[in-house]
């Protein structure tokens, strides 16, 4: 079957946090980290018979949800999970949040490489946690990691933490195993316990591969923990459902008391539903989704070299998340949003939000039909003349 990915579908007066913010309809958003498809239509029909139903009390997890999301790791990554690791929870961010709380003290320090996804910075301060910068290094269009930066700033003993996202939100990198073998190493040698935030884990491009951390040795599953969602991948982060993988016991027994402290430790029927639909129905949609958004990024790396040479984008390998270099215009990331909201009706992350090291950058987001990111883009070319 073929999907429509250039169906234009309006959002707005949907309550959409992406698309109802803006004070003018006329506001083009390619902000907030969802997409403008529909989802596949597996998980519509498994949540229309749900629905049909009618009742939505309490939900209890079944054996078919960790069959489908065990299923699915191993089948696509080479990654057993066993269903014992796992701790259902209402997304991502809770998830992180809960996992700091479980595993360092106020006063910890948590270590970070930025520019990196916001969220990070205010898990860390709401935990009383400190955050260390261990930044990437930007060469030519990518980013890599600073290995000899990354063993000083790890050897610090109050370091308890690394937050690390893989495939990486916003350079847009899919970590190579050597990578992640050398970030392990590190964190081993100096008692610093991984916590991965792979909730992009599917949305890899041809030729780069995924390859999960904790799936690298035994060592690192047993020092490690990590955060997934089929919420990315098939658009469906209102469903709001994450899972947590934490093969230590000692440290799942912390995580799932601070689970529950933070009262994250409820689902909904929905997100179980979708998710079971998503792992054992979704795969062809998915294959054609990242098919189209690869074509998005060609199409913006066309247009960028053509109509904005000034405004290089960073090389895409994995997520829909596009990094623009905007320092020829000399104004900061922050005063440039709102400049473009009021001048041009378009909508951008500033890349501040992903620490200091994102100043002069700006965050596209390009999952959306193709006639959608043309405008976005001219809308772009228009305020630059």
């Amino acid at each position: 079957m073929e999907y429509d990915f250039d169906k234009l579908i309006s959002r707005r007066g949907t309550n959409s946090y992406k698309w109802d913010s803006a004070k003018s309809d006329n506001v083009l958003p390619m902000w907030v980290a969802d997409m403008d498809f529909q989802t596949t239509p597996a998980i519509v029909e498994a949540l229309r018979s749900r629905v049909e139903h009618g009742i939505f009390g309490y939900t209890r997890v079944p054996d078919s949800y960790y069959e489908a999301v065990t299923d699915w790791f191993s089948r696509r990554h080479g990654w057993k999970i066993d269903r014992e690791w796992m701790i259902y929870t209402s997304g991502v961010v809770p998830a992180l949040s809960a996992v700091i709380k479980a595993l360092t003290r106020p006063g910890d320090k948590v270590l970070v490489q930025p520019p990196v996804y916001n969220c990070f910075f205010s898990s860390i301060r709401n935990n009383g946690c400190e955050t260390v910068s261990s930044p990437l290094l930007k060469t030519g269009d990518t980013y890599r990691m600073d290995f000899d930066d990354l063993e000083q700033k790890a050897a610090d003993e109050k370091v308890k933490v690394m937050l690390l996202c893989n495939p990486h939100n916003p350079a847009g990198r899919v970590w190579t195993k050597e990578e992640l073998m050398r970030v392990g190493e590190i964190c081993l040698r100096h008692g610093v316990t991984v916590v991965s935030d792979e909730i992009h884990c599917e949305l890899v491009f041809s030729g780069y591969v995924y390859t999960p951390f904790a799936s690298l040795s035994d060592n690192f599953l047993q020092h490690s923990v990590t955060c997934l969602s089929p919420s990315k991948a098939f658009n469906m982060a209102g469903l709001q459902i994450a899972n947590i993988i934490c093969a230590d016991e000692d440290m799942r027994r912390k995580i799932d008391k601070a689970i529950n402290i933070n009262e994250v430790c409820d689902v909904n029927p929905f997100g179980v539903i979708a998710t079971q639909a998503a792992y054992n129905e979704g795969e062809e949609w998915l294959k054609q989704l990242l098919d189209y958004l690869h074509e998005n990024y060609i199409y913006m790396q066309d247009f960028c070299r053509e109509h904005l040479p000034d405004f290089p984008i960073t090389k895409l390998e994995g997520t829909y998340l596009v990094w623009m270099d905007c320092r020829a215009l000399g104004i900061s990331s922050e005063e440039l949003e709102q400049r473009l909201i009021d001048g041009a009706g378009l909508w951008l992350n500033a890349g501040t939000m992903y620490g200091a090291e994102g100043e002069g950058f700006m965050r596209w987001n390009i999952a959306c039909p193709r006639m959608r990111l043309s405008e976005g883009l001219k809308r772009f070319q228009y305020f630059i003349k």
